[in-house]
């Protein structure tokens, strides 16, 4: 995730803090500050950072649990809202998806529980209630956010845990595709419901009625792309027209093809046409920025891009892109030269275009119809 730093890796997994992370602490020093003074500012900050072990806590739950089935999680991401956990691909079965979801409150439930144990189960409803109260006990609003944190991730909406939760349980009656759809859609109207509740309470409401709207759409979208993905051809929807770059050339001359075209990435092929490596245009305004236009595109191309080859499912270069965190794929033929793209950008068109085509549209025709206007140069 953009605008996110990396604080350290444990168990293979990157521990990220978004940026916003760090004006939250400012912003709660500086309300602790106006309420007590210095030793308040801080106090407030250190129970920040508990909370957000608990969810770091929480998001291995979820990371522990998606091992178990074969997949990895890159990296975890902690926002002001909370953490979020990368998997590298979905989980295949609805029941695999169920334990993955729920693994993660039940880590907040075991911490919850100990809290209480430490407490001597003498801890009052409304003491728990009373987490923002800089006076109740420390460990008494910690277990209170833990109590909150299994309740707000099992609400029924994306991207919580209990919208994954939903998912899982329709998707042991329902097709994939159908059951998110279904999940989505109520997630989308519990967005409405918490705008409402925005306007008339709490304005951070909105905040989150936002970010949930948006989030179930995604999700649907994913679903839709990998329901359509079983059943295409890679070759079908790989971008066929397109400029790429030599081993040879530099920034100078990258900057001029990214200038003749509306592309984002740039695949650099050597003297045969086989790939090599993809320049992004990131890559290509830093490399500008820092070591001038004369800078080979070679050294700052990636180098570690997933191939595939035209007559491979959607699906398996969907998951290759997925596994590897890659911008694109490269598709090459037979003898390794390359023929074609898949981005995210094409997939995003390939899914508009199956909205909207007419009965009995196939992918394959528009790809013929793209291939005409000619390959690479």
């Amino acid at each position: 995730m953009t605008w996110s730093f990396k604080i350290g890796t444990f168990g293979g997994t990157e521990v990220r803090i978004h940026v916003t992370f760090l004006l939250l602490l400012l912003w709660i020093w500086f309300v602790h500050y106006r309420m007590g003074g210095t030793p308040a500012a801080w106090e407030g900050v250190i129970f920040i950072l508990a909370v957000f072990l608990c969810v770091v806590l929480h998001e291995f739950g979820h990371v522990l649990a998606a091992r178990r089935y074969g997949i990895h999680t890159p990296d975890i991401t902690l926002l002001p809202i909370g953490g979020l956990a990368r998997l590298e691909r979905m989980p295949e079965q609805p029941g695999q998806e169920f334990v993955i979801a729920i693994a993660g409150p039940l880590v907040n439930v075991v911490i919850a529980g100990i809290l209480f144990a430490a407490l001597g189960y003498s801890v009052g409803f409304d003491q728990l209630a009373e987490i923002e109260n800089p006076h109740v006990n420390f460990f008494v609003r910690l277990a209170g956010v833990n109590v909150f944190l299994v309740l707000f991730n099992l609400i029924p909406a994306f991207p919580m845990d209990g919208g994954r939760v939903l998912r899982a349980v329709l998707a042991v009656w329902l097709p994939w595709s159908r059951a998110t759809q279904i999940a989505a859609t109520i997630g989308q109207g519990l967005a409405f419901v918490f705008g409402f509740l925005g306007l008339l309470y709490n304005p951070l409401l909105i905040f989150i009625a936002i970010f949930v709207y948006l989030a179930a759409a995604a999700e649907a979208q994913n679903a839709q792309l990998r329901d359509v993905a079983s059943s295409v051809l890679v070759g079908d929807v790989m971008i066929t027209s397109f400029a790429s770059l030599q081993r040879s050339s530099n920034i100078d001359e990258a900057v001029e093809a990214m200038l003749a075209t509306t592309q984002r990435e740039f695949p650099v092929v050597d003297q045969d046409g086989k790939f090599d490596g993809l320049l992004t245009r990131d890559a290509m305004i830093r490399a500008l920025r820092e070591g001038g236009p004369a800078t080979p595109v070679a050294s700052v191309m990636l180098k570690h891009i997933p191939v595939s080859h035209p007559r491979k499912s959607l699906q398996h270069s969907l998951r290759l892109m997925q596994e590897a965190g890659a911008p694109a794929v490269a598709i090459v033929d037979d003898a390794g030269r390359l023929v074609g793209l898949m981005t995210h950008e094409n997939l995003g068109e390939m899914m508009m275009v199956r909205a909207a085509r007419p009965e009995g549209f196939r992918f394959g025709r528009l790809r013929r119809e793209t291939r005409g206007a000619g390959a690479g140069r």
